[in-house]
């Protein structure tokens, strides 16, 4: 489908070879040249590590090994960590957590990505992606587990970076092990050594001391002797008393490079050897569609171009430079296909909704009898509530940089699924996974939607039919109007309250169920009455996970319903709250600390109101009140205090960041958020129509962390989200008697 040969444009270029990847790299426990030490972990259950294939890249002095730790001659510890460092911090708390089981010392300590060959896929990670979501569910939860972590759990592919998982999972139930492994492993070394028992000898700071005889040494000394000794698969782990580097802020390993320029992201890939293209693209403006004809006549006079294609779904164009190949793209006349969806406006898509929901639902979560004790109860109160499409808009635009040669493709991209884009281009370019190398740099942001991999399969196909090394970039237009969304979503409400107050039936019903499955259950709440109902209804743009997926709507939803049955029962929202809270000590904590420290109870200035929230997600509870000051009749952002229950806190000053940032991601989305659909098509085209929340519009935050003790450790990317739009309409609505329940926020003061 080629519209221009490269031949055509005098452009012929001559391919490069990628130095080939060496075997030099082990599985299991081993010895490096050196005197290094690498200890292997056993990832899934039936699969030995010495049957994983040995891999390894790199050039001069580089050793990459498909193994958790690695020890070499200079005492350097280096853990090789399977997720992607995407801002989050957590390549460098997942380290923290393996140096403190091995009492390494934390200025010799290392990060290295693991690759993504599948040696590295976590057993424990499908149970982690379920099982903390359902901590504080009642039994009545329906167990659908349908959308995608159910999916990643089933696939083979599960190499993930996701539902704030990393710390959770690969950290507790992989790195910590690693770590405590390998001690066990030295100190074995050193006792055969010396000819005295274990037991006398203590590691720290990455040394071996035997006080007794005062002996001592570095680890490096013992690595290779190590090597040779038997690997407890289930090491002892320290209790939270005995940590030295777990609890404690320490600095991230990613920060120097991004400060001083030299980290490397998806966009900055520049292969040493390769002769690179760049291509742009420019895809179907509605879903569903394709490129039936196009005129590429201007594009074809246009310097630096060396090839146009029609790929069918999309139209790209190859040239000597990025600016170039946009620029020519944008001079296409493309004649698209007709969609036959009859979603052409953003009402048509809420009608749709509002027609499921007329149709009745399907029962999601039940208790008691909701229908008859709303209709008996003294007080009914009804609301519908209406949540926008939402763009993930990273910072770095989506890109990939391929290159298909001798049977083999190579690919650097910036993916939270490595595993899942090596096979989504094998399946586009007609290889095997084993002939697909991934390479990962650092992510410029994601947010979920590097979660899915159309823009590097893309990539390939392009590579492949250009015979040139090809990087392709999106635009940020392009990103925003023909990507994956956060779906837009209805939901109605229906309550019923007691002569004293209490909340006796609780009923709602919505289209949009996609992960977690209980996000829609008000579970920490002790209402006797409920029903949630799913009434499914299509959506006119494709999913996507979006930072805290289904909780980022039903914590707004759930939430803001609470306070206006709170206001209905003539109570504050927050004792309201509480009161509901008495059988989860937990979720009373974290409010009564929220409470104290916003002075929830104390005087407040003319025009200021403060509203609350609390959300559990991901393992955490968070809890958030903001203040915010109406007298010049539109919202002005004052305060956000926030106090968080994640278990416990690997990283407080890392934890504190995640927080912080989801605050801001949630009053974006909430103040801001939203796309128009104009003729089937995304009318939003960039930052100038997909507003940010500006710096000088961001609330003071101030952050609390609660340590409860022996629980799952929670998430830290994304709890912070769900509570700051509820939290934000409501004390709206208590400065200004306006209940907001429709997003976004400043279209309604314009």
């Amino acid at each position: 489908m080629n519209d221009m040969t490269p031949e055509e444009n005098g452009a012929k270029k001559e391919r490069s070879k990628l130095a080939k990847w060496s075997r030099r790299g082990f599985i299991g426990a081993g010895v490096l040249a050196g005197g290094g030490l690498l200890i292997g972990i056993g990832v899934r259950p039936g699969n030995p590590v010495g049957a994983l294939g040995p891999k390894i890249a790199g050039g001069a002095g580089e050793q990459l090994v498909n193994s958790w730790v690695k020890i070499d001659a200079n005492n350097i510890v280096t853990a090789i960590v399977p997720h992607c460092e995407m801002g989050q911090g957590a390549h460098s708390v997942l380290a923290q957590m393996l140096a403190d089981e091995l009492d390494a010392a934390w200025d010799n300590v290392r990060v290295m990505q693991a690759p993504a060959d599948g040696s590295y896929i976590v057993s424990d990670t499908a149970r982690m992606f379920a099982a903390p979501f359902t901590l504080n569910a009642a039994d009545w939860l329906e167990p659908t587990w349908d959308g995608l972590f159910t999916q990643l759990g089933k696939s083979m592919d599960l190499l993930i970076t996701g539902g704030s998982s990393s710390i959770r999972s690969t950290g507790q139930y992989q790195m910590r092990i690693a770590g405590a492994a390998a001690r066990k492993m030295l100190i074995g070394a050193a006792a055969d050594e010396w000819g005295v028992p274990a037991e006398e000898i203590v590691t720290r700071d990455s040394t071996l001391i035997h006080e007794a005889s005062g002996k001592s040494a570095p680890y490096s000394e013992f690595a290779t002797a190590a090597a040779e000794q038997p690997m407890d698969s289930t090491p002892t782990l320290k209790k939270a008393s005995e940590y030295r580097l777990m609890g404690k802020s320490k600095a991230r390993t990613d920060i120097p490079a991004k400060v001083n320029g030299t980290a490397e992201f998806g966009i900055d890939a520049v292969p040493e050897g390769l002769d690179l293209s760049y291509a742009a693209v420019i895809r179907a403006p509605v879903p569903g569609t394709s490129a039936e004809s196009m005129n590429a006549s201007r594009a074809k006079e246009m310097s630096g171009v060396l090839q146009i294609l029609n790929m069918g779904n999309f139209v790209a164009v190859v040239a000597d430079s990025y600016w170039q190949a946009q620029q020519a793209v944008n001079t296409i006349e493309i004649g698209w296909s007709k969609s036959e969806s009859p979603i052409k406006t953003t009402e048509d898509q809420f009608a749709a909704f509002a027609s499921a929901i007329d149709a009745g639902g399907e029962e999601a979560a039940a208790r008691g009898d909701a229908e008859a004790a709303f209709e008996s109860a003294a007080t009914k109160i009804e609301a519908e509530y209406k949540a926008p499409y939402l763009a993930h808009a990273p910072m770095e635009p989506l890109n990939c940089t391929a290159n298909f040669a001798d049977g083999k493709c190579d690919i650097w991209t910036s993916t939270q699924v490595p595993l899942m884009a090596r096979s989504a281009v094998a399946d586009s370019v007609g290889l095997s996974a084993d002939n697909v190398i991934i390479h990962q740099p650092y992510l410029g942001g994601a947010f979920g939607r590097r979660l899915e991999s159309e823009y590097v399969a893309m990539a390939a196909r392009v590579s492949k039919a250009t015979g040139y090394p090809v990087k392709l970039i999106w635009s940020r237009e392009e990103d925003t109007q023909k990507a994956m969304y956060r779906p837009a979503d209805l939901c109605r409400f229906r309550a019923g309250i007691a002569d004293d107050g209490a909340l006796v039936s609780y009923n709602s019903i919505f289209t949009q169920r996609h992960d977690p499955p209980e996000a829609c259950v008000p579970a920490m709440y002790d209402i006797p009455n409920t029903s949630v109902k799913v009434a499914a209804a299509d959506l006119h743009l494709p999913f996507q996970a979006w930072r805290s997926v289904d909780h980022s709507q039903q914590g707004w939803f759930i939430e803001s319903f609470i306070d206006e049955a709170a206001h209905a029962a003539g109570a504050d929202p927050l004792e309201y709250r509480l009161a509901m809270l008495k059988g989860s000590p937990r979720h009373t904590a974290v409010l009564q600390k929220v409470a104290e420290m916003s002075d929830w109870s104390g005087d407040r200035a003319e025009g200021t109101a403060k509203g609350v929230a609390i959300v559990e997600s991901f393992g955490t509870i968070v809890a958030e009140v903001i203040e915010v000051d109406m007298s010049s009749g539109k919202p002005k952002l004052l305060n956000c205090w926030a106090a968080c229950d994640a278990g416990y806190v690997m990283n407080p000053d890392g934890f504190r960041n995640q927080i912080e940032g989801g605050i801001v991601f949630g009053l974006t989305a909430a103040m801001y958020g939203e796309l128009d659909l104009v003729d089937g098509a995304v009318k939003q085209s960039n930052f100038h129509d997909y507003k940010m929340l500006r710096m000088n519009e961001v609330p003071q935050i101030e952050v609390a962390l609660i340590n409860s003790g022996d629980v799952p450790v929670g998430g830290a990317g994304e709890p912070g989200l769900p509570p700051a739009a509820p939290a934000l309409t409501n004390a709206i609505f208590a400065a200004t008697g306006e209940r907001l329940r429709e997003l976004p926020i400043a279209k309604q003061f314009a």
